[in-house]
């Protein structure tokens, strides 16, 4: 496993994260989710990723009961907050922030999260409220870093020219073979603006390892053939996406990777890309998906990819 700094901060995380998407607490058993957080520290990952609306909290009980066996100081653990946890408690007012963080500690069982991030941008509070509610977590030493998921390109630039607050060191971008708009704005700004890139849905909620052939029924045991899971993939199961995506496996059995390890190596070369968001349902494939780190593969046949997908993005 390769490390990379998350923007102007001081943490070195893991090329390949572990994300809580639609797993942890939700969509797998918990032995089963054991044994993936286990298999993933095996393989080198620090970075762990969830959310507070992941399963309504969850997600995050998950993860403070089974990473409390483990020292504080061996992983870098990062949450969100924003969307509905009840009927009134959304957004990113003051006191929305100093509730919702303090639940997700309990949660968690920390003291501290190393990163905390607003899950999107919230219209109905003044960016200066927020920013100065997320400073003084900072500050009261509940919060190390800052982050944003899926903010537009004006707000980060809002949010960088505000003096006297806790700046931003990442952004978590939905980014892949098979969607690629940071490139247009965010990726730009964030890197103008010691702002790195923690994306999700690298492979596009697995397309990308090529296992849904067109015209078949998904398998039960993946997302796609999951009722608990697959909610969110019916976009990206249009047969013209999954056409390209066939064509793809020549490229990297040309490279000598798997067709998942090639989609994360084409994610990894964006230098602004400090780590890749992987969820599993097994530790075999976290051991397929952290094999993507440090390769260096021809950029030709990335150039050949991007062609290939150009007309059937989702």
């Amino acid at each position: 496993m390769r490390y990379r700094q998350l923007g102007s901060s001081d943490l070195q995380i893991s090329e390949i994260s572990l994300g809580s998407w639609l797993t942890f607490g939700v969509g797998i058993e918990a032995e089963q989710a054991r044994a993936c957080l286990n298999r993933a520290f095996e393989l080198g990952v620090n970075f762990i990723d969830t959310a507070n609306i992941y399963g309504k909290g969850a997600a995050e009980e998950f993860l403070g009961e089974a990473l409390s066996v483990r020292p504080r100081d061996s992983y870098i653990l990062a949450t969100k907050l924003y969307f509905p946890m009840t009927p009134s408690d959304r957004g990113l007012s003051r006191g929305q922030i100093e509730k919702q963080l303090d639940a997700s500690l309990r949660r968690l069982r920390v003291d501290t999260i190393d990163l905390y991030q607003c899950h999107r941008y919230d219209d109905e509070t003044p960016l200066e409220e927020t920013m100065a509610a997320l400073g003084d977590a900072v500050r009261a030493g509940k919060v190390r870093y800052l982050g944003f998921s899926e903010w537009p390109a004006d707000k980060i630039r809002a949010a960088a020219r505000m003096t006297g607050v806790e700046k931003f060191v990442s952004s978590q971008p939905q980014y892949s073979l098979l969607w690629r708009e940071p490139e247009n704005e965010v990726i730009p700004v964030s890197a103008a603006n010691g702002i790195s890139q923690i994306v999700w849905s690298p492979l596009a909620q697995g397309v990308l390892t090529g296992k849904y052939a067109p015209g078949t029924p998904s398998p039960p045991d993946t997302r796609a053939g999951s009722e608990s899971m697959g909610g969110f993939i019916e976009r990206l199961m249009r047969r013209p996406v999954l056409e390209a995506v066939q064509k793809l496996k020549p490229l990297a059995a040309e490279a000598g990777v798997t067709l998942g390890q090639f989609a994360l190596a084409w994610v990894l070369r964006e230098p602004n890309v400090a780590s890749a968001i992987v969820g599993a349902s097994r530790p075999e494939q976290l051991e397929d998906n952290v094999a993507a780190s440090g390769l260096d593969l021809d950029p030709a046949l990335f150039e050949a990819a991007e062609r290939i997908v150009a007309s059937a993005r989702a």
